[in-house]
């Protein structure tokens, strides 16, 4: 893989010394990735990489089989066994590996920290201070001084909100070097300006009644961006612009500013946000997809707001209507266009649905390539990039059917789902519609279109079998309408990036359609044409002109160069200390607690003195690795042993076990009756069982409604459920938690002075009886009698249950074989004696019931 010139000097600064890369979009860091790990992938090494999913090591792979890069990396994932990781551990070269089969590998020492050679961090942005690869860095620096740290991200937005946030992932990093490479950096900008591909700039000009609809569409969410900021003054409304409300960045806008603070928000404030979020939705489907497409959802949503008397204050307005009108006259045609036409059943209405202007641009640009490609040796494929799986389906139904019969099927499809023909209400076609069916009939087609999706290629052969073939040879000077073979990119159909490379590497194109713009892949296509200067790449770019779509396009620009500014002032005025890369013994990170968890302070003794040095120790389940608790536990100090537990999430003592729950978890659980089993366990096993709810602090939490004034229990409620728990599990405790950070350091109160949880011993819990062989084995009623008698604890009445078929056999014990249960002679005494002796009402006793019942029969009376 040859590199370009930024390419190389990146490599060498990350060589001279380790630190995070932050590229523009779309220039490349999966090729330095790939180059990172082909510079080490020799069997003296052990470099892991992190962050990375299956699609982009599948592109990782096959870059490295090009080049006959030897040995290829390895994958760890959860099919692989215990022995077996240990073995490609030890085999050293590149591993792939997910961080939580790794940080698990690492506490249990499965992995040999002190040979690992290097982590590559993929995705640098998503490093937060409790997420497990920070988890894994710190377990890394803990025991490797030497090793190397190399991050890469190419999303600088994310490094810019909140605050410092560049710097503390520096620091959960361990690296001191920040390499900022923006698009607009010198070395960027001369590697990919020696080769440029040929831009063909088409502004596509938007039908009057689409311009109508958008002027509509940019007015009620003004309207309702003003409302917003209207009712909360208190709010920063810096970034509650309709300029970012537009944008794709729409999201994560609302979910910065409104999450924590959504339960304090009216009702109001929550639908004009879901109006902006409607809103949104319907301008990009005015750009995005066809005429009929656009009316069907502007009438799905107008209906279902009718029948859920759900009205919002938008559909009021003048404008609303506006858009209605213009959209209804897209697909049926203003009342001087309509046509009549007879038919058997009477006089039906005959309309001309609008036809996209991007379609015709296309179906123009095509044309053009088809004369280009006729004086080519070899017939060069062409690439169209689209926006999503949708759109990239119906690019796909234009070329091999035409405009008509694609808006005769979405109308049949969206409008009109009973129709069966062309006869019935709604539109019927047209006599040039059915002469160009018969002619493509005739046509004898070569051409084939693939549907290149993130997922699969799906072929599509036009040639005479064909009914619906391509309609647009009308349009091109002979038969073959087509070129050789047209691929279909669909960017957002997935989370993947590697799919458009893989493409691209595969077929090499000549001619790219970028049908909807996409900063990324602008810059993609610049990386490949700068890598083969041999080909003339032609890319034209169709965008709509004076449209919401290019706004969005502009606003991706700026923001991203915003972004590199901001980061260019923040890595002048950092303050990054000498010991920030953790291979010194003073990073304060690298110390587990201020104040040591392995020392029990005794309060008697004047100061506090140390009264012993006993290591504190926590088991957790390997399940609960997906949160970010195991963390925090292990960073105050406590030792953290994964063990796979069937009962509880946490054992902190060998009396108390604790199952943690997140909201959506707790409220599925109580729903399920999940948490009744779960909790039950814990009551029988453990005499502290604890259940932790989580919340997060940066999103409003109420479990009742703001005005919710009853105080009767319902079983619908979630409350009245947690209620009816704790009472059913008296000794059961609930614990509040607003963040992982506040859970670990309960955790370590509730140890304080008490014996550390035997493992071995949670292994034999685990290996017991589950809870539905335990309810088929004993009967729950004479259980929960047993367990209510003198002399019978959490402790041994499973052990009595064992060694009594029933109540009535109990009673036949004696009290050496109940001492022999039980193994204590008190406890035994107390359990014969009261299932022996009679019990005695005492004179005072009768007394008051004789007076009770005199009572009671007067009341009666």
């Amino acid at each position: 893989m040859e590199l370009l010139q930024f390419e190389s000097e990146l490599m060498l600064k990350l060589e001279e010394e380790d630190g995070l890369v932050i590229t523009a979009k779309g220039i490349g860091t999966e090729r330095i990735l790939a180059n990172l790990i082909k510079v080490h992938s020799r069997p003296e090494n052990l470099v892991l990489i992190l962050g990375t999913c299956t699609r982009e090591e599948e592109y990782v792979f096959e870059q490295l089989k090009a080049e006959d890069v030897q040995p290829l990396p390895k994958v760890i994932t959860s099919e692989c066994g215990v022995n077996d990781r240990y073995e490609l551990y030890m085999q050293g070269g590149t591993v792939f590996v997910t961080s939580r089969i790794l940080v698990i590998d690492m506490l249990v020492g499965r992995v040999p920290v002190d040979l690992i050679t290097g982590i590559i961090i993929y995705r640098a942005h998503k490093i937060l201070q409790t997420c497990q690869e920070a988890f894994i860095l710190r377990l890394y620096r803990q025991k490797n001084k030497k090793g190397f740290i190399k991050a890469l991200s190419s999303s600088p937005c994310a490094f810019t909100r909140g605050f410092c946030y560049v710097q503390r992932i520096m620091r959960n990093l361990f690296v001191r070097q920040l390499y900022l490479w923006p698009r607009f950096h010198a070395v960027v900008n001369s590697s990919l300006e020696q080769v440029k591909p040929v831009v063909i700039e088409i502004q596509v000009t938007m039908t009057t009644s689409m311009q109508a609809i958008q002027m509509s569409l940019l007015e009620l969410m003004d309207v309702c961006v003003k409302e917003v900021k209207k009712m909360n003054p208190t709010l920063d409304t810096d970034e509650l612009t309709l300029e970012n409300f537009v944008s794709k960045s729409y999201d994560k806008i609302i979910k910065f500013q409104l999450d924590p603070i959504w339960n304090q928000l009216g009702p109001k404030t929550h639908r004009l946000v879901a109006d902006l979020k409607t809103l949104r939705t319907i301008l990009i489907y005015l750009t995005q997809y066809d005429c009929i497409t656009f009316y069907s959802l502007l009438k799905s949503i107008r209906d279902s707001v009718t029948n859920n008397f759900l009205i919002s204050d938008w559909l009021f307005l003048d404008a609303a209507e506006s858009m209605f009108l213009q959209a209804h006259a897209r697909v049926f045609g203003s009342e001087n266009k309509k046509k009549i036409a007879k038919t058997a059943s009477g006089v039906k209405v005959f309309v001309k649905p609008e036809v996209s202007p991007k379609w015709e641009a296309l179906i123009g640009v095509l044309t053009e390539v088809l004369e280009d490609v006729k004086s080519l040796p070899d017939a060069a494929p062409v690439l169209i990039v689209v926006e999503d799986e949708r759109t990239c389906v119906q690019v796909k139904d234009l070329l091999c059917n035409g405009p008509e019969i694609l808006l005769t099927t979405l109308y049949n499809q969206l409008l009109n789902p009973d129709m069966k023909d062309g006869t019935q209400d709604g539109i019927i076609k047209s006599d040039r519609l059915k002469e160009n069916s018969k002619k493509n009939k005739s046509h004898k087609k070569k051409g084939k279109i693939v549907a290149a999706s993130q997922h699969d290629h799906v072929d599509s052969k036009v040639d005479d079998d064909n009914e619906t073939a391509d309609s647009t040879v009308r349009n091109t000077p002979n038969e073959t309408s087509l070129v050789q073979a047209t691929l279909i990119h669909a960017v957002h159909g997935g989370k993947e990036t590697m799919d458009l490379q893989r493409l691209l590497t595969e077929h090499c194109p000549k001619y790219i359609v970028m049908y909807d713009a996409d900063m990324e892949v602008v810059r993609q296509l610049e990386v490949f044409q700068a890598t083969r200067p041999q080909l003339s790449l032609h890319v034209y770019f169709l965008m709509y002109k004076d449209s919401a779509e290019e706004q969005r396009y502009l606003t991706t620009l700026r923001k991203e160069k915003e972004a590199f500014e901001y980061l260019i002032k923040e890595r002048a005025s950092m303050v990054v200390p000498e010991n920030r890369d953790g291979k010194t013994f003073d990073h304060p990170d690298l110390i587990r607690d201020v104040t040591p968890a392995n020392q029990t302070v005794n309060t008697r003794k004047a100061g506090g003195a140390v009264q012993s040095t006993v290591q504190q120790k926590v088991i957790v389940d390997l399940r609960e690795f997906r949160s970010d608790l195991p963390s925090l536990i292990h960073r105050r100090g406590i030792d953290i042993e994964p063990i796979t537990l069937e009962v509880g999430d946490y054992i902190l003592t060998p009396k108390t076990c604790v199952e943690r729950k997140s909201l959506n978890d707790l409220i599925g659980s109580l729903n399920s009756g999940r948490l009744y089993a779960q909790v039950q366990a814990m009551n029988r096993y453990y005499r502290q069982p604890i259940l932790l709810i989580e919340f997060d602090q940066n999103k409003g939490f109420s479990l009742r409604g703001k005005y919710c004034l009853s105080t009767g229990v319902s079983t619908m409620n979630v409350i009245s459920k947690l209620i009816l728990l704790t009472i059913h599990f008296p000794r059961l405790r609930l614990l509040w938690s607003p963040s992982p950070h506040v859970s670990s350091e309960m955790f370590e109160l509730l140890k304080l002075g008490k014996d550390q949880p035997d493992a071995g011993h949670a292994v034999k819990i685990t290996s017991q009886e589950t809870e539905e062989e335990l309810s088929n084995k004993y009967a729950v009623a004479p259980q929960d009698f047993l367990s209510h008698l003198p002399g019978i604890s959490f402790r041994n009445v499973r052990p009595m249950m064992k060694n009594a078929t029933s109540l009535a056999d109990l009673i036949t014990k004696s009290k050496e074989e109940l001492n022999e249960v039980l193994e204590n002679s008190n406890l035994a005494k107390k359990l014969w004696e009261a299932l022996h002796q009679s019990v005695k009402i005492s004179d005072n006793q009768l007394s008051a019931k004789s007076t009770f019942s005199k009572n009671l029969t007067k009341k009666t009376k």
